[in-house]
């Protein structure tokens, strides 16, 4: 078994059984907000399951989110191998798919360096459907999307300073090419804007409209 598997993290949902979820961490790691996260999602009916992916050089890995968690967290992430953590989050669908609680199909949603594995675990052929929230190797790799045989739905901040507002036009342009693709952009909303324990980041009004957008796609692609 892939050692990512052996602790995996899971929430169940109060019925026992849904559709699975693997929920892809920002760098911050498996931290309070992600774990909300997967909460939430589980009451939604989800059975979630969330891979470490610095396992390899961090273990346990969970940070601050102020200037100093981000700077170390981004010193952490310097040394993740991002085809090892593809391969990670691919196993932990494939595990997903085989749990007796799982019932219909697995997906991916990844926040941040989460948001770059999902596009590339959905390019990977793997999931039945994809969220992915500003993640920073999209528009670079976004040739990418015609292997995307699932549904895909994309989120960017118009004023994320990591991922310029003209690499978003870029996904913009790939995504109304492609059908089962969608993005949506919060023009008023910066980087990780939906992490609500980041005061430095969140911004309340555009992560409810994009959650809100997000819990609807969820319904409609990999209903619970």
């Amino acid at each position: 078994m892939n050692s990512v598997l052996t602790d995996l993290p899971l929430w169940v949902p109060p019925s026992g059984r849904g559709p699975g979820l693997v929920l892809v961490q920002e760098i911050f790691g498996l931290d309070d907000y992600l774990r909300s996260v997967a909460a939430e999602l589980a009451s939604a009916g989800y059975v979630v399951g969330v891979p470490e992916l610095f396992r390899r050089t961090a273990p346990g890995w969970s940070s601050t989110h102020d200037e100093a968690g981000v700077a170390a967290s981004m010193e952490v992430a310097s040394s993740f191998d991002p085809e090892l953590g593809l391969s990670d989050v691919l196993a932990t669908v494939a595990h997903l798919r085989g749990l007796p609680a799982v019932t219909g199909g697995v997906g991916v949603l990844g926040f941040c360096l989460g948001g770059s594995l999902a596009f590339a675990a959905a390019a990977a052929g793997d999931p039945d459907t994809a969220v992915s929230f500003y993640g920073s190797t999209v528009p670079a790799r976004i040739a990418d999307l015609a292997k995307v045989t699932c549904p895909i739905q994309f989120h960017f901040g118009g004023q994320d300073p990591y991922i310029p507002r003209s690499d978003v036009a870029v996904v913009e342009a790939a995504v109304a090419a492609h059908p089962g693709a969608e993005i949506h952009v919060q023009e008023e909303a910066g980087h990780a804007f939906h992490n609500n324990v980041a005061p430095m980041f969140h911004h309340p009004q555009a992560a409810a409209r994009a959650w809100g957008l997000t819990r609807e796609f969820l319904r409609r692609t990999l209903p619970s």
